[in-house]
């Protein structure tokens, strides 16, 4: 097998595989590199490839160590790490041209296992370097005498030409609900806000930069301090995590609308759950999505891709006004073996109190004057975790505030519970919507009053206002452990990543966002009435058909276009110089003749027409057909100067 065409191979592999380092075991990315320096090194020395019952049992042990791994042979993980090992063992025994070929078709198979992480636009570009360097191992494996630079040229052609049929398979290709086949749960990624909450599970999201939904208003825009996104909603804690619970769907949810309507346009990320993200109180949503008992907007799917719809909330309104009695002592349930002090606590905030309202007045005051500190690093607490942080610690984030308000408000009779969502958003002036991290991520709390039904309370207001009025960056006074962009980084390189979003947005809308309803939008806007399923398929197989029709007419013009003969071309621009310096051919004058002739009329280019007539006619009549000897001639008969 020849060395550039291994190596070619060896760089294919690494370059398919590499991006799968990130989040597969460490033990799989050591072996596939170790294995591709082994093939490296025995291709370098000349070394004969190991034998085949060596090869076996490193495959034995490599499926054992996955089955220990991974404790299943099925799943997107197991799937991949099968790929690029195969892949790479497939290297160690490389000999004919058919092993090359199962190896470019694999490496083309990993590349879109890579979209499996991520599909964003640094990701795709480079992908495409790499589907660049295994055409180019492809067509070394064809025509392996011509040198690199070629190779690469044909390469980018082949791309180049493939564009035009990617285009019209992209615009016209039916899309259909769902995938087009099934895969395992596993084979799309869980990211963002969980349906449990314990003490660190928000400060350590708050970590994040990755992005959870962008948002746009088409009218009006609503304060910083009212954009919270509902999420989950948690009722029942353990002593320590708060869980949803069962979730009420039987029981229709009273909503009054009393002020502030807001319409906005939410793009979500794909984070795996069922829940969407709505600001306080969800009213309406252009999905076909389910609104439970306690508000949360679910879909009827996990939301494994980007999903984008328009909603309505109200920001001033009256929720569950009756709320059922079931449901009541559901939300004043606690576990009561646990944090005798903050029961203690909450019983004296009863005894003193005239209603429930002046006792979360109480609560409030209390975070407020008691010198609690909002910091990302709290300290670990003990089994009785909410005393230990409202008389010791009193460090915290906002899981811990909202945890203990909630315990608190049930151990005095209120029935209270546990909102989790995101709080603001970063506004990008330049494409003009709002950008809502995970780093954005906020847990707050919920009470029902009687006349007002059940009342958002925020306990991180009462210690850390600028959280909610300014961002995170402007509540912790130890922002260092925050990540770089959300610790007011310099303005320039903030419009810098401004600019990016606004360029990564462009490209969820337009092309992984690319669904039925943006085709049918799309091809409408083109002329095209009537859309079906079936005229869309007919047009994309008539756009296939002219497409490679227009490349086969162009790849076979020299059988229906007589190609100009360009020593031919070069002669006759020759006489025509001649004839306006008053020296024309006869019609049946041949070359030698009129070169003749000329030498006796112009002596001083005598040699020079005399050897461009024999050349000449050593082209037309002549056998000589060297590529180099009609450059030659092309550049003496265009610089004769007469």
């Amino acid at each position: 097998m020849n060395k550039s065409l291994t190596y070619g191979l060896l760089l294919s592999i690494l370059m398919v595989i590499a991006p799968h380092a990130d989040h597969l075991p460490l033990w799989v990315s050591s072996l596939c590199v170790g294995l591709l320096l082994w093939r490296a090194y025995l291709t370098y020395t000349g070394s004969p490839l190991p034998k085949r019952w060596l090869l076996m049992l490193i495959t034995v042990a490599s499926i054992g160590s996955i089955v220990i791994s991974f404790r299943t042979l099925f799943g997107r993980e197991v799937g991949v790490t099968l790929l690029m090992l195969l892949a790479t063992l497939k290297l160690m025994e490389l000999r004919a041209a058919r092993d090359a070929m199962v190896l470019i078709y694999l490496a083309c198979f990993i590349i879109i296992t890579n979209f499996f992480y991520s599909q964003s636009i640094p990701t795709a570009l480079y992908l495409l370097a790499t589907l660049m360097v295994i055409v180019t191992a492809w067509v070394h494996l064809q025509a392996q005498r011509i040198t690199l630079m070629p190779r690469l040229r044909i390469a980018a052609v082949l791309l180049l030409q493939a564009l035009p049929l990617t285009l019209i398979l992209f615009i016209l290709f039916p899309r259909v609900q769902g995938p087009l086949w099934g895969l395992p749960q596993d084979a799309y990624a869980s990211s963002g806000l969980d349906d449990k909450m314990s003490p660190g599970s928000l400060s350590r999201l708050s970590l994040s930069e990755a992005v959870a939904f962008r948002v746009s208003y088409p009218d009006k825009i609503p304060r910083r301090d009212q954009m919270y996104w509902r999420g989950p909603v948690l009722w029942d804690f353990d002593g320590r995590t708060w869980t949803q619970g069962r979730t009420v769907l039987t029981i229709t949810p009273k909503f009054t609308e009393l002020d502030q309507p807001i319409d906005y346009v939410v793009t979500l990320e794909p984070h795996n759950k069922t829940w969407l993200f709505a600001l306080d109180m969800p009213g309406k949503i252009s999905l076909p999505a389910t609104l439970s008992y306690d508000f949360q907007v679910l879909n009827k799917e996990p939301v494994n891709a980007r999903l984008r719809y328009a909603a309505r909330s109200n920001l001033v309104y009256h929720a569950n006004l009756q709320e059922a009695t079931r449901q009541i002592q559901r939300a004043l349930q606690l576990p009561k073996q646990f944090n005798p002090r903050a029961q203690q606590l909450a019983a004296e905030w009863r005894a003193g109190s005239k209603d429930d309202a002046d006792i979360v007045r109480t609560a409030l005051s209390y975070f407020n004057k008691q010198a609690f500190v909002y910091t990302l690093e709290p300290p670990l607490l003990g089994i009785n975790g909410i005393d230990d942080f409202l008389f010791t610690t009193k460090q915290g984030f906002c899981e811990h505030y909202a945890s203990a308000f909630v315990f608190l408000m049930r151990a005095a009779n209120v029935p209270a519970r546990v909102v989790t969502g995101y709080l603001g958003g970063e506004f990008n002036d330049i494409g003009n919507y709002y950008i809502v991290r995970q780093s954005d991520a906020h847990a707050w709390a919920e009470v029902w009053l009687a006349d007002h039904g059940w009342v958002r309370v925020d306990p991180t207001a009462a210690i850390a206002p600028e959280r909610v009025q300014r961002g995170l960056s402007a509540a912790v006074s130890d922002n260092a452990a925050l990540p770089f962009m959300a610790r007011n980084p310099p303005q320039w390189l903030r419009n810098l990543r401004l600019n990016f979003d606004t360029l990564a947005n462009q490209w969820n809308q337009w092309v992984l966002g690319y669904d039925t309803e943006r085709q049918f939008a799309f091809l409408t806007r083109l002329g095209m009435e009537s859309i079906t399923w079936q005229k869309i398929a007919m047009d994309m197989v008539a756009g296939v058909g002219l497409v490679i029709a227009l490349f086969a007419l162009f790849m076979l013009r020299h059988l229906f276009v007589r190609q100009p003969d360009k020593v031919q071309a070069a002669w006759l621009k020759l006489c025509q110089k001649l004839a306006k310096a008053g020296l024309p051919r006869a019609a049946h004058e041949g070359a030698q003749d009129y070169a003749a002739r000329i030498a006796a009329a112009r002596p001083v280019l005598a040699d020079a027409i005399r050897d461009l007539a024999a050349r000449y006619s050593a082209f037309r009549y002549g056998t000589l057909n060297d590529e180099h000897a009609q450059r030659e001639f092309l550049q003496r008969a265009t610089a004769l100067k007469i």
